[in-house]
């Protein structure tokens, strides 16, 4: 059989997982959250499941929480948005990104992923016959340089795929960033994927500038979101794909042949338990509490660390200690100092190594605690 994806693999989260469960690791590796949900949320899936909602949903999604995220999006961002003709409900914000490049991408296109991406990004392209153009974020901050994102666009670009905030690095793009994108889609006419899944998770008062508010990005944009993310419901596999009326028709066309309908009585239990918003408008709050305890216990370490601005990963440096491999150190941080890590090379398609390991905080204090102190023996391992 001749794989359709040659160059892939296992992916590195399934390899570090494995790693950390052979090894009895604390896992900081997968972004998970490592705390159960509310029991709000709990009662009401039981109570829908328990209630006659186990049948198929419709295509888009059920009402009710279609209603509610209208609701929550004109709130969040002042944003109006049609229930009916602008709102799909998907397995996930994977198949969400996969559904919208298979929408737009024909074979030949070429699409610009920003790196390090999402392992998720570049298999959806070459899936649909498009050709990825890699273009590098700034080692420094992992903001976009936008004079090489425009030196790397031609007629043969059809998308670019963006995320904000950022895996692996947290960042969070400003005001500035969505008007640079906007001048690129107006010249070139060119669609966006925008990856938003920690979009309630941003910290030091910054503020998350969703596409949806950028009226020109807007009408060229697939806004993907995850519940997952937002209500620490990972395995429930839920989330959304928000865009006006004719890129939804065409998203539609796709998501109806993927998955066709999520599970019903988790987008009823969304719906009701979204009545209450402070679950999300404490997260900021609640997960930055853990990134600074995190980082109190990093800073006993040799490691070298920005705190990150978003997303519940922190990315710390290890360049001025060795020469030693992201991969290499980060099994080996896993197998001998038992805290289970990401080496940020694997988010590259050529693998660049900049010496950075990724760690995800989502996990309880005392998790965080025994792993920063863990890390401290980091020196007599290289």
């Amino acid at each position: 059989m001749i794989s359709k994806l040659p160059s892939i693999g296992e992916t590195i989260f399934t390899t570090m997982n494995r790693i950390a469960a052979e090894a009895e690791a604390i896992n900081l590796s997968q972004g998970f959250p490592g705390f159960s949900p509310d029991p709000k949320l709990l009662e009401l899936i039981a109570h829908f499941t328990q209630n006659g909602n186990n049948q198929y949903a419709p295509m888009m999604g059920v009402p009710e929480l279609r209603h509610a995220m209208v609701e929550k999006t004109a709130k969040c961002y002042g944003v109006n948005t049609h229930p009916d003709k602008e709102w799909t409900i998907v397995s996930g914000a994977t198949q969400a990104v996969f559904s919208a490049v298979t929408a737009v991408v024909k074979r030949g296109d070429e699409v610009i992923v920003l790196e390090p991406a999402f392992d998720s990004y570049d298999p959806a392209i070459l899936l649909n016959g498009g050709i990825p153009v890699h273009v590098e974020l700034s080692p420094e901050d992992f903001a976009p340089d936008w004079d090489l994102i425009r030196s790397r666009i031609n007629s043969k670009t059809k998308l670019i795929i963006v995320n904000t905030p950022h895996n692996p690095s947290g960042y969070v793009w400003t005001k500035n960033d969505l008007d640079q994108l906007a001048e690129l889609v107006l010249e070139f006419g060119i669609y966006v994927v925008s990856d938003e899944v920690y979009e309630h998770i941003v910290f030091d008062g910054r503020k998350h500038h969703s596409l949806l508010t950028h009226p020109v990005l807007r009408s060229r944009t697939f806004v993907c979101g995850s519940f997952g993310k937002t209500f620490h419901i990972t395995g429930w596999k839920i989330g959304y794909c928000i865009a006006v009326p004719e890129l939804t028709i065409e998203f539609r066309k796709i998501h109806q042949y993927v998955t066709f309908t999520t599970v019903r009585p988790a987008q009823h239990a969304l719906a009701a338990y979204l009545e209450d918003p402070n679950p999300y408008l404490e997260l900021p709050s609640f997960y930055q509490k853990k990134r600074d305890l995190f980082l109190e216990g990093l800073s006993q370490t040799d490691f070298q660390f920005i705190p990150t601005q978003g997303s519940f990963f922190q990315q710390v440096s290890y360049a001025h200690l060795t020469d030693m491999s992201d991969m290499d150190l980060a099994k080996k941080v896993t197998r001998e100092l038992k805290v289970a890590c990401i080496p940020v090379s694997s988010f590259y398609s050529d693998a660049k190594d900049h010496k950075i390991l990724r760690f995800c905080f989502a996990k309880e204090d005392s998790e965080l605690e025994e792993a920063a102190k863990r890390l401290q023996g980091l020196s007599a391992i290289l």
